[in-house]
C-alpha cells in the first residue's frame, strides 16, 4: 500500500502538516478517474473541475503539494456529491452486498463447515474478556491444543511468506516498471531472485529511481534487521484481534469499534483513512465505504484478506463471507470482490491437498463471474498458463489494465493470480514474479508470500534467505503486537481457526 507519514506531507512554509489522502481537491481528481475505470460518464463534470483551475489528482503522492483555495475547495466538495449520484453501468453485476453476490455465484462453494450458512446475518457477538482479547504473547490459558502441529507449522509459514514477500517489494514500491527491472538488471538480480540491494547499483540509476524513501533503510538486502512495519502486516494483526474479541460473526461496526480502539490514525491510507474520517464524522458502515471515498476499490481490503482465509481452512465460503463484511467498512465492488477472491483462495490452500490452481478457481467461484475483477483474473491466468516468458505475461497485464490506477484492485489482483499460476506453486517464483511486475509491490508480494507459504505447509520448507533475515520479529504500531514472533501468531492464528 501507498506509505506515508503519519500527519501528511509538508505544504507550503510555516502551515504545517498537509494530511494526506483526505483533502477534497485531490479526491475530486481519483473520483473522476474512478468514474473512468467503473463506466459512468462525467464529462460535463470533469469540464467543470478543469474551467475553475482544478489540479489532476497526485500519481503517486497522498496530497498535492500546497492547498486549494477556499472556492477551489468548496467546489471540489460539491462535485463530489454530484459523482456520487451518477450511477455506474456496472452496479448490476458489480454488487457490494453479500447474498447478491452469491446469487450472481452460480459455483459459490458449499462449505461443510455449518458456519457459512449464517455467515454476514445475525448481530454481532458481545466482546469476550479482557484477557482472553490480549492474550498475543502465547495461547489462552485453557486453550485446547486440537489440531496437528503441521497446521501450525502451515500457518507459521503462511505468516512467514506474507512478510517476507511484502519486505521484498517494500523498497520499488511506487517505481515504475522498467525502473524495477533496470535496478535488478544492473544489480544482478533478475530474473528477481532474491533481495534488492543498492551494492552495485550505478549512480546515475540511482539518481533516476530512487527506492522508496520510506522503506529502503530496513528492506534492502545490507539492511534488513527483522520485519519492519507495513500496513500489509498490521491489518493482519488487527484481523487476529477482531476474531479474538467478537469472535467469526463480527460485523463490520466491530472492525469499526476495534481501529478505533487500536489502529492510529496516521497509519491508515487511501480508503481506510477515508473510512477512519467518516466514522469519526459520524458516519456508520456501510456508507463509511461511500462517501467521498475515491479509492473504494483500491486493493486496502484485500491485504486484510488472508486471516479470514487461514481462519477458515477448507471453507472458503465462510472465509469469503467473512471478508465481504470486513471490506464492507472501507471498500465496495471490485474492492470488495478482491479480499473475498483472496480469502476463499486462502482458505482452499489451507486443505492438507491444496493447490494454487484449485486455489485460484475456488477463489473466483465467490466473485461475481461478470465482473471486472474476474474478467481480468480468468485472463491473467490463461496468459501466465499459455506464455513461458513471465515479462511477457506482465507487459500485456500492463497494457491491458492502463487505465487503471496502480493500487487498484483490479490490476493487481490479476497480477497476483498470474503469478501465483506461472510459479507452479514455487514460492520464490511467487514472491518474485508477483513483485517484478510492478503496481502495488509489497501487497502484491506478501499475499503470493502468504499462499504460497501456506502451500510449503513448513516453515522450514521456505528458502533461508527469505526467512533467516526476518528474525522471527516483527515491528508494528499495533501495540499488543509489536516484537512478536511468527511463531507465536502462528499459534494463535491456529487457535482462532479451531474456534466454534
Amino acid at each position: 500500500m501507498p506509505p506515508s507519514t503519519a500527519g501528511g506531507t509538508p505544504s507550503q512554509p510555516g502551515n504545517g502538516l498537509r494530511v494526506t489522502w483526505v483533502q477534497a481537491e485531490d479526491l475530486i481528481g481519483h473520483e473522476l478517474r474512478q468514474a473512468a475505470e467503473d463506466g459512468r460518464d462525467v464529462r460535463v463534470i470533469a469540464a467543470r473541475w478543469e474551467a475553475a483551475g482544478g489540479p489532476p489528482p497526485p500519481s503517486m503522492a497522498g496530497a498535492s503539494p500546497a492547498p486549494a483555495s477556499a472556492e477551489l475547495r468548496a467546489l471540489a466538495l460539491l462535485l463530489l456529491d454530484e459523482l456520487a449520484a451518477v450511477p455506474t453501468p456496472f452496479a448490476a453485476q458489480e454488487p457490494t452486498d453479500l447474498p447478491t453476490i452469491k446469487a450472481l455465484c452460480p459455483d459459490w462453494p458449499a462449505d461443510s463447515d455449518p458456519r457459512s450458512a449464517s455467515a454476514g446475518e445475525g448481530p454481532s457477538v458481545q466482546p469476550r474478556s479482557p484477557d482472553a482479547s490480549r492474550s498475543v504473547g502465547g495461547l489462552a490459558e485453557g486453550h485446547s491444543r486440537r489440531g496437528s502441529l503441521s497446521d501450525i507449522d502451515a500457518l507459521h509459514a503462511a505468516w512467514l511468506g506474507r512478510a517476507a514477500g511484502c519486505l521484498l517489494g517494500k523498497p520499488v514500491e511506487k517505481l515504475p516498471l522498467h525502473a524495477i527491472r533496470a535496478i535488478a538488471k544492473a544489480t544482478g538480480n533478475w530474473p528477481l531472485t532474491s533481495w534488492f540491494t543498492a551494492q552495485g547499483l550505478p549512480a546515475e540509476l540511482s539518481r533516476a529511481h530512487p527506492w522508496n524513501r520510506r522503506s529502503a533503510g530496513t528492506s534492502l538486502a545490507e539492511n534488513i534487521d527483522g520485519m519492519p512495519e507495513d500496513d500489509d502486516l498490521n491489518f493482519p494483526l488487527l484481523n487476529l484481534l477482531l476474531l479474538q474479541r467478537y469472535g467469526r460473526d463480527f460485523q463490520a461496526g466491530d472492525v469499526a469499534r476495534l481501529w478505533l480502539d487500536e489502529l492510529p490514525a496516521g497509519r491508515t491510507f487511501t480508503a481506510e483513512r477515508i473510512a477512519y474520517r467518516n466514522l469519526l464524522s459520524g458516519i456508520e458502515p456501510p456508507a463509511t465505504a461511500q462517501y467521498h471515498n475515491p479509492f473504494r476499490e483500491w486493493i486496502g481490503a484485500a491485504i486484510r484478506a488472508d486471516v479470514h482465509g487461514w481462519t477458515n481452512p477448507g471453507a472458503p465460503g465462510a472465509a469469503a463471507a467473512q471478508a465481504q463484511r470486513d471490506a464492507s467498512l472501507t471498500h465496495t465492488a471490485s474492492g470488495v470482490h478482491s479480499a473475498m477472491f483472496i480469502a476463499a483462495a486462502i482458505a482452499a490452500a489451507a486443505e492438507p491437498d491444496g493447490d494454487v490452481h484449485r486455489a485460484l478457481a475456488v477463489g473466483l467461484s465467490v466473485v461475481p463471474p461478470t465482473s471486472r475483477l474476474a474478467r481480468a483474473v480468468r485472463a491473467a491466468i490463461s496468459l501466465a498458463a499459455a506464455e513461458a516468458d513471465f515479462d511477457k505475461v506482465v507487459d500485456r497485464l500492463h497494457t491491458a489494465h492502463a487505465h487503471y490506477h496502480w493500487v487498484h484492485a483490479v490490476p493487481n489482483a490479476a497480477l497476483l493470480a498470474a503469478a501465483l499460476t506461472h510459479a507452479d506453486g514455487d514460492f520464490t517464483g511467487s514472491i518474485c514474479r508477483a513483485v517484478s511486475g510492478g503496481w502495488d509491490t509489497d501487497s502484491n508480494g506478501a499475499t503470493a508470500g502468504s499462499l504460497a507459504g501456506l502451500l510449503a505447509r513448513r516453515p522450514d520448507a521456505l528458502p533461508d534467505r527469505w526467512t533467516a533475515p526476518l528474525k522471527n520479529r516483527l515491528s508494528t504500531s499495533v501495540a499488543a503486537f509489536d516484537g512478536i514472533g511468527f511463531d507465536t501468531l502462528a499459534q494463535l492464528t491456529h487457535q482462532e481457526a479451531l474456534r466454534p
